[in-house]
């Protein structure tokens, strides 16, 4: 059997689940945030300044940050492992996205954490 170096678990059937279980953090993530914007509609900047200095929030955050970077990661490793033949190229795209995964997840996780 021949494995993907570049497959986040090595296995389809899981990466698929893993990608479908990100899903729905990213989804909670949007509701709940798109749920306090419209349960405070005079939004002033000390009312989410304060909500996300909840660590709940924060942590929550957080999780969704990495659930966006493993969503992304599959979806871009699915495609470039379907259309890009050549792989050098395919490991170039995957190598500089891998890259800026990390670098957003790392600046998230400072705007988060850093207020």
């Amino acid at each position: 059997m021949v494995t993907a170096v570049t497959s986040l678990t090595g296995n389809g059937l899981r990466d698929w689940l893993l990608q479908r279980a990100t899903a729905i953090v990213i989804a909670a993530y949007v509701v709940i945030v798109i749920g306090f914007m419209m349960c405070n509609s005079p939004m002033t900047f000390s009312v989410w300044q304060h909500f996300f200095q909840c660590s709940l929030v924060r942590m929550f955050s957080i999780l969704f940050l990495f659930s966006l970077a493993i969503h992304a990661w599959i979806g871009v490793w699915t495609v470039t492992t379907d259309y890009l033949n050549c792989a050098c190229i395919r490991l170039l795209v995957q190598g500089a996205f891998a890259c800026m995964l990390f670098l957003c997840l790392i600046w998230g996780v400072d705007i988060f954490w850093g207020m």
